[in-house]
C-alpha cells in the first residue's frame, strides 16, 4: 500500500514541476534535464553497442566493452553531495581504469556544473524514480554496482537494486533519530534501508541508530568530504589581485553567503573600527543584489570580475567574489572565516577553510545536521553566532587575541588532518566485490 501510494507521489510530483517550471528557473532545469536524460542515456548505450561491433570513435569517453568492468553507477543529489564523494569515484577511476563509471545527479545545481566531469563515462540527471524509468535505466545501464552518498533513498530503485541483486552502497551518510527510519510508523523507508548492503556512516551516533532496528552492515568511516578538501588544499590555487588586495591587514571571508548572513556581518562591519579587509562570496551570484549589498555596508567595495578588467580602489576594504569556483581556493588567505547558510538554508562546506587553519564562525540554528560543524564547535575551532551583535563580541575576541586565533586555526586544521582517509574504507568494501585481473 505505501508503495503504491509512494510511487503515485512520484507521478504527481513531475506533473506538479511541470506547472511550476513555467516560472522557477531551477524547476525548469530539472524538467528540461529529465527529458534529456533519456536521450543522454539512449545515446551513449547506441555508442556502447558500437564499440562492441568494432566501431570505435577514438574521442569516445567509453571505455572498451571487453574490457569495461566493472560497471560503477554513482548517485549525488546535488553538487555538494558531487564533491563529497568524488574522492572515492576518482579512486574507482584510478583503481580500475577500464572501468564504465556512470554519475547521475538529482539536483540542477549538480548536473548543470558536472555535466562534462571528465572522469564519468556518463553524467546526466537521475530519472525519476517511477517503476518503469527504473527498469529502463538499469537495462540500459547494467551496473555492477550502485553508490549513493550521503542520502538519496529512492526505493524503487532500491529495490530493484536488491532484486537484480546488484550491490548497493551508501557512503558518508549520516542519521537523526528524527528520521522517518526510526518511528514506529516508518516501516516502508526502515525497509528501504535494508536493499542497502552497506551503509558507512559519518558517526557513531548513526551507527547506534542503524544498530537499533537490526540493520548490521554499518561501517564508521567518517565522511569522504575531508579527503576532498585536503585534495583540494594540495591544488589550491594563488590569485595575486588576492593577495595584493589583502595586503598586510586581516582578511575575513564570508563564504558561501546568503542574505541573511551578510545582514549580520554587515550590521556589524558598520560599527567596526579597526583595519579588516572583507571577501563575500555569494551563495548565488546576481549583479541587481551585489549593488544593494554594496550599497548596504559603509565599507567601499570592489567587484572582483572589474578588479580583474583593471578597476582600482586603494581605498576598498570589501572584495565581492562574482565568480564560481574561486572559493574554495580562495580560502588560502582567510585568516577568520565566515560560513553561510547556518541562518536558513543549512550550513554550507566548514571544511574547505578548516583545512587551512582559521578559526570559523556560522550562524545558527541550521548546523545541526553537520557532524563537522558540531565537533569543531565542541572543539573549540569553531563559534557560532545567533545576530550582529554577537558576532561582534566572539570576532572582537579573536581578532584582538593573536594567541587565541592559533589556537583556534590549530584545531580546525588538526581536525581535517586526524579525520581523513574514509575514502579508503569506502574503496576496502568496493574492492570486495570485485577481483582485480
Amino acid at each position: 500500500m505505501f508503495a503504491f501510494i509512494y510511487t503515485l507521489g512520484i507521478y504527481l510530483a513531475q506533473g506538479v514541476a511541470r506547472l511550476v517550471a513555467l516560472f522557477h528557473l531551477k524547476t525548469r532545469l530539472w524538467v528540461k534535464g529529465q527529458e534529456q536524460a533519456w536521450q543522454l542515456i539512449e545515446r551513449w548505450n547506441k555508442e556502447y553497442e558500437e564499440r562492441k561491433k568494432g566501431n570505435i570513435n577514438p574521442k569516445s569517453k567509453i571505455a572498451n566493452p571487453e574490457s569495461a568492468t566493472p560497471t560503477f553507477w554513482f548517485h549525488a543529489a546535488s553538487l555538494g553531495e558531487f564533491e563529497q564523494g568524488r574522492p572515492v569515484i576518482e579512486a574507482c577511476r584510478r583503481q580500475y581504469p577500464t572501468a564504465t563509471i556512470v554519475l547521475t545527479f538529482f539536483s540542477p545545481s549538480g548536473y548543470e556544473n558536472k555535466k562534462d566531469y571528465d572522469q564519468a563515462d556518463l553524467v546526466c540527471y537521475l530519472p525519476a524514480d517511477a517503476p518503469a524509468n527504473v527498469t529502463r535505466f538499469l537495462d540500459v545501464i547494467r551496473p555492477d554496482m550502485a553508490l549513493f552518498i550521503k542520502y538519496e533513498f529512492w526505493p524503487n530503485y532500491l529495490q530493484e537494486l536488491k532484486k537484480r541483486q546488484i550491490p548497493s552502497v551508501l557512503f558518508s551518510a549520516i542519521f537523526r533519530p528524527d528520521q522517518l527510519f526510526f518511528k514506529a510508523y516508518g516501516g516502508f523507508y526502515r525497509n528501504v534501508l535494508f536493499c542497502l548492503d552497506h551503509i558507512l556512516v559519518q558517526n557513531q551516533e548513526s551507527e547506534n541508530l542503524l544498530k537499533s532496528i537490526n540493520y548490521n552492515q554499518v561501517i564508521l568511516a567518517g565522511d569522504t568530504r575531508l579527503d576532498r578538501v585536503v585534495q583540494i588544499a594540495k591544488q589550491a590555487k594563488t590569485f595575486p589581485i588576492i593577495d595584493q588586495f589583502k595586503g598586510d591587514i586581516p582578511l575575513l571571508i564570508v563564504g558561501s553567503a546568503w542574505p541573511d548572513d551578510l545582514e549580520v556581518v554587515f550590521s556589524f562591519l558598520n560599527n567596526f573600527k579597526h583595519p579588516l579587509k572583507v571577501i563575500v562570496a555569494p551563495h548565488e551570484i546576481n549583479a541587481e543584489q551585489i549593488a544593494k549589498w554594496q550599497e548596504a555596508v559603509n565599507a567601499e567595495s570592489l567587484i572582483y570580475s572589474e578588479l580583474v578588467k583593471g578597476s582600482k580602489n586603494e581605498n576598498a576594504s570589501l572584495l565581492f567574489l562574482d565568480t564560481v569556483g574561486m572559493l574554495s581556493s580562495v580560502y588560502r588567505y582567510a585568516d577568520f572565516v565566515f560560513v553561510g547558510g547556518g541562518y536558513r538554508d543549512g550550513l554550507h562546506n566548514t571544511m574547505e577553510p578548516a583545512v587551512f587553519g582559521m578559526p570559523i564562525f556560522f550562524g545558527q540554528p541550521y548546523y545541526q545536521k553537520f557532524q563537522e560543524a558540531l565537533d569543531l564547535l565542541q572543539l573549540g575551532g569553531a563559534q557560532t553566532v545567533a545576530n550582529a551583535e554577537d558576532f561582534g563580541k566572539v570576532f572582537v575576541e579573536v581578532y584582538d587575541n593573536e594567541e587565541l586565533r592559533k589556537q583556534k586555526a590549530a584545531i580546525c586544521l588538526n581536525y581535517v588532518q586526524k579525520n581523513a582517509g574514509a575514502t579508503e574504507k569506502v574503496m576496502v568494501v568496493i574492492n570486495s566485490k570485485f577481483v582485480m585481473s
